[in-house]
């Protein structure tokens, strides 16, 4: 406790202490001091009366208010406006705004979209399972139908395991990023479709494009890194790098130099990834893909990866591999890890249309000679140039020469399907993501071929009657 000349000691000592001080500083602090006080005992805020507008004042601004458009205003004539409707399943033959059309523009290569077989085990799977697992593959999303799958396509493809996803857009971008973190290398082609690009976004790796299938520009990318390497050892050690490319591109139509990448691999010690997602179930004579249409060894690839959209004619895709290589992806691959796995109904769908192709490995010819006979009817058509392989089933047409505009260009190639269609031929625009795409490829219009055999159509050895009834078309419309 403190005594009454304590108490005195204090007042004096402040006293002393603001003696000395200036008249403006006393007065300062004075003032911040009432004004602390005002505040404490003060309202937050003070009502103002507000004026009340009238009912006609309110109409009256109403009226007068022009509200800005939430987006661009687009014209009559834009893509996305005009689409034509589709009656019954894509076969060989489509119903398009009631008319029947013969089939251009759809991926389903081997026909196994309409299949009776396939349809019935689907059917009876969706029976047994119900629509869906409403769960990841980890939390109690797998089936006995997924691990029969996934054996299956490891076996179709002579590879030691094989993983599923439930999109197939999702499996090359969650394989790249389970593998290539930050502070690793990728050299990519230039003209890697987009589900790769955003495969190497999520990555966070160091990125190196290469020219479209320039050999000479990728091993010119890969000795410059071997020389930074040689400069920091250490950290070159724990650097992965991998090459990513397509077996048969989505951009371009043209397949990649397979034997020339594994050189590249041994020698500058990289690892390959191989996405195939137009090349399986098409390339080789068995439908293996690029590999066994170069006769490489699959174990030259570090992962193989596909969608089964397209040749096997569901949904998801997959990854195969080296146990081990596939194995990560099941911890790390997020389309796997957080994605609800693929319904019942279309693994079974997968494994019967696996079953045909086993049991039918003449369907591959069939489509090779049918491709070849389309490739060579469509060449020569004034005004347009036509990209591809002869022996794939997808090819681009582009126009030899803009007419000024990406958009003009587009509305020509629009014409030109719109034409066919009135001649009962069904014809696609390629979409893009125009803003999103690294390098926009340029307008085309995507034309598969596919073996007609959806619904039991023999293969006669020619060219559908459609093919030189289109090709005439587009002469007209592009004089």
């Amino acid at each position: 406790s403190t005594t009454p000349d304590d108490e005195t000691v204090c007042v004096y000592v402040v006293i002393t202490l603001y003696f000395p001080a200036p008249a403006y500083h006393l007065i300062l602090e004075g003032i911040l001091i009432l004004w602390i006080i005002r505040l404490l005992f003060s309202k937050t805020y003070k009502l103002h009366e507000t004026y009340k507008l009238t009912e006609k004042e309110k109409e009256d601004l109403i009226e007068e208010w022009q509200p800005e458009p939430l987006v661009p205003l687009a014209s009559k004539d834009c893509l996305s406006l005009n689409y034509d409707v589709v009656t019954g399943p894509p076969s060989h033959k489509i119903i398009i705004n009631g008319k029947e059309c013969i089939n251009f523009a759809s991926f389903n290569f081997l026909g196994l979209l309409d299949n009776e077989r396939v349809k019935e085990k689907a059917l009876a799977s969706l029976k047994k399972y119900g629509v869906g697992t409403c769960g990841p593959r980890g939390f109690y999303g797998t089936f006995d139908v997924h691990l029969e799958l996934e054996s299956r396509l490891a076996k179709f493809m002579k590879t030691e395991e094989a993983i599923i996803y439930s999109y197939g857009f999702a499996t090359i971008a969650s394989a790249i990023p389970a593998y290539s973190k930050r502070g690793d290398i990728i050299f990519v082609d230039e003209a890697a479709c987009f589900s790769i690009q955003k495969g190497l976004q999520a990555s966070r790796s160091f990125i190196k494009y290469f020219k479209h299938n320039d050999m000479e520009d990728l091993e010119r990318l890969l000795k410059e890194q071997e020389l930074e390497d040689q400069k920091n050892p250490r950290k070159a050690r724990v650097t992965r790098k991998f090459i990513v490319v397509e077996g048969l591109y989505m951009n371009t139509a043209d397949i990649c130099p397979l034997p020339e990448l594994v050189k590249l691999k041994y020698k500058y010690k990289v690892r390959i990834f191989l996405e195939e997602s137009l090349s399986f179930g098409v390339l080789g004579e068995y439908g293996r893909g690029v590999t066994e249409h170069f006769g490489v060894d699959i174990d030259d690839i570090d992962l193989i990866s596909a969608n089964m959209e397209n040749a096997i004619a569901s949904i998801g895709g997959f990854c195969c591999g080296r146990s081990f290589v596939i194995d990560h992806q099941r911890l790390s691959g997020q389309g796997y890890c957080f994605s609800a796995s693929l319904p019942p109904m279309l693994a079974a769908a997968a494994i019967e249309a696996l079953n045909i192709m086993e049991e039918d490995p003449d369907i591959f010819a069939i489509l090779r000679k049918k491709s070849e006979h389309i490739h060579k009817a469509l060449q020569g058509i004034s005004g347009l140039k036509l990209v591809g392989e002869p022996f794939a089933p997808a090819r681009h047409l582009q126009l030899e020469r803009s007419t000024g505009s990406r958009e003009s260009d587009m509305q020509l190639l629009r014409s030109i399907v719109d034409q066919c269609l009135e001649g009962h031929v069904a014809l696609t625009l390629a979409r893009y993501l125009d803003r999103e795409e690294r390098i926009l490829p340029p307008p085309s219009e995507a034309i598969p071929a596919h073996t007609g055999r959806g619904r039991g159509t023999p293969w006669t050895g020619r060219p559908p009657i459609a093919v030189p009834t289109f090709q005439q078309t587009l002469t007209l419309q592009t004089i």
